[in-house]
């Protein structure tokens, strides 16, 4: 009987060293995919490159407009519109932030206030699509009540447009998963807000 039991027991300790090698060899198969889709998620090219160096620059004018809005802005519409762009365009500055200082690459510089069209014609920010100049600015400060929400929307449909002419080349030649995605909400987001602008503009 204790041969017949102990040569049971042998048995089964045998099937169960199987059973737990199975299951290590088939993890470690399946972390080999994981592995290699990673590494090729991480990859990018100098599309990305000039997509993120572009639009954080765009987005920062972008934010500078519609901080403006909040003590000129006559229109409660306009005011919603200015905090949305805030919000949405802010984290995205310091998603491609990131991804700039991961690939080691210069992160574009700029202080609060700052004329954004000085950028044009350095470091191949020249001809930046929608980019409003010092004068479009200047006029935008002294602005206020109706005038203001029209010349600010005039001016932002011009921007939202640059920005999705950006996006849709990146989205057409950009390497880098995160970026091309990014790129892809940008184009939905602000087309949509665009039809808002216009609409508004109508009804002015």
């Amino acid at each position: 009987m204790r041969t017949t039991r102990f040569a049971a027991l042998t048995v089964s300790a045998v099937f169960a060293l199987a059973a737990c090698g199975g299951g290590d060899d088939s993890g470690s198969a399946a972390s080999s995919p994981s592995v290699s889709a990673e590494t090729s998620a991480d990859a990018h090219n100098a599309q990305d490159v000039s997509f993120a160096q572009g639009m954080i620059p765009h987005h920062q004018q972008a934010i500078e407009m519609a901080e403006l809005a909040d003590g000129r802005a006559a229109s409660a519409q306009v005011k919603d519109l200015a905090a949305r762009v805030e919000k949405a365009q802010g984290p995205e500055i310091t998603t491609m932030t990131g991804w700039l200082k991961a690939w080691d690459e210069k992160v574009p510089e700029s202080m609060p206030g700052m004329d954004h069209s000085g950028m044009a014609g350095m470091d191949g920010m020249d001809g930046m699509a929608g980019m409003m100049d010092s004068a479009d600015m200047g006029k935008l400060k002294k602005a206020s009540g109706k005038d203001f929400d029209s010349m600010f929307l005039t001016m932002m449909v011009e921007h939202h447009e640059g920005a999705v002419e950006m996006a849709t080349a990146e989205k057409a030649k950009g390497e880098y998963k995160a970026a091309t995605a990014m790129a892809g909400d940008i184009v939905t987001a602000q087309n949509a807000e665009i039809s808002e602008m216009k609409k508004l503009l109508g009804e002015n």
